[in-house]
């Protein structure tokens, strides 16, 4: 992979990783139009250049992101005459609403982390299916078709809830199907929760943070166990800068035009999108186009 390649790929996964797309798609497509081989180090880019994407999402809403709720946890004058076991509980329920933001983000996450641990083989075995990539891109282009008509209902109460939150964990974990969309899986959760479309997308960003940190971090922490796979990080290390940093000012872009772009027109537009690449996709597959990833 020589460096315009490595950029290319990079502009692709800041444009795709937060859409409703397939980033996953998208990189095959573009590794097969480049003519790069899937090598130990190609797929090991594809997956640290999503750290260059990630803090994206933490730079735009960065207020939000780091932003606890204004409570004292241990208020002598309201805990004033209160028993111990009283005293407690009441530590307790402000210390969970003070850092309420990150519980729910840990809620979200979990059900994808217990699939992931049980089932990672698996995935991954499914991930280098490239016909099952393409044909979930047109199922979920065709499912999207529909998502405003069945989903967009908000409702007047915009929090977010733990009950909220753990649904849309559960949706994630649909995105574990490689072709789907984590972003699709997730917006479409929190629509199903009654979210509106500009929130369930917030969200959907705010989780991708835990989520693809601890997938892409527990990748490349056993490519740095391996003394090859270390050495081959460190003789690629300029790609690897260079591609985090344009991930990084691409998804920016992609972030706020999918956010505005949402909210005015809905999902339609991605699912004719999502149909037509797919297609593409299927049609190299059966013209016997090397695709392997």
């Amino acid at each position: 992979m020589n460096i315009f390649e490595a950029i290319v790929i990079a502009i692709v996964e800041g444009l795709t990783e937060f859409l409703p797309v397939s980033s996953t798609g998208h990189m095959i497509i573009t590794q097969a139009l480049l003519g790069v081989e899937s090598s130990p180090f190609v797929k090991a880019f594809t997956v640290i250049i999503q750290f260059g994407a990630i803090l994206s999402v933490v730079i735009l809403y960065w207020k939000r992101f780091f932003r606890l709720n204004q409570i004292t946890v241990s208020d002598g004058n309201i805990m004033a005459g209160m028993s111990a076991h009283k005293r407690g509980q009441t530590i307790i329920r402000r210390f969970l609403y003070k850092f309420d933001f990150y519980w729910k983000l840990l809620i979200a996450v979990i059900p994808a982390g217990i699939i992931g641990i049980l089932l990672g083989d698996y995935i991954d075995a499914l991930l280098e299916n490239v016909t099952v990539v393409a044909v979930m891109l047109v199922v979920g282009g065709f499912f999207m078709l529909f998502v405003d008509k069945w989903f967009n209902r908000p409702s007047q109460d915009q929090s977010m809830d733990w009950q909220r939150a753990l649904k849309i964990g559960f949706f994630q974990c649909i995105a574990m199907i490689p072709g789907i969309s984590r972003s699709m899986a997730t917006i479409v959760g929190g629509m199903g929760t009654r979210l509106s479309r500009k929130n369930a997308a917030e969200f959907s960003f705010f989780l991708a943070v835990p989520t693809m940190a601890a997938a892409a971090g527990y990748k490349l922490f056993q490519l740095l166990k391996d003394p090859v796979s270390s050495d081959m990080l460190k003789d690629n290390l300029i790609l690897l800068v260079t591609g985090n940093v344009v991930a990084f000012i691409v998804a920016i872009f992609a972030i706020r035009f999918f956010i505005d772009f949402l909210t005015r027109y809905g999902f339609k537009t991605f699912g004719i999108y999502r149909i037509i690449v797919g297609s593409l996709l299927l049609a190299l597959i059966f013209s016997g186009a090397d695709l392997s990833i």
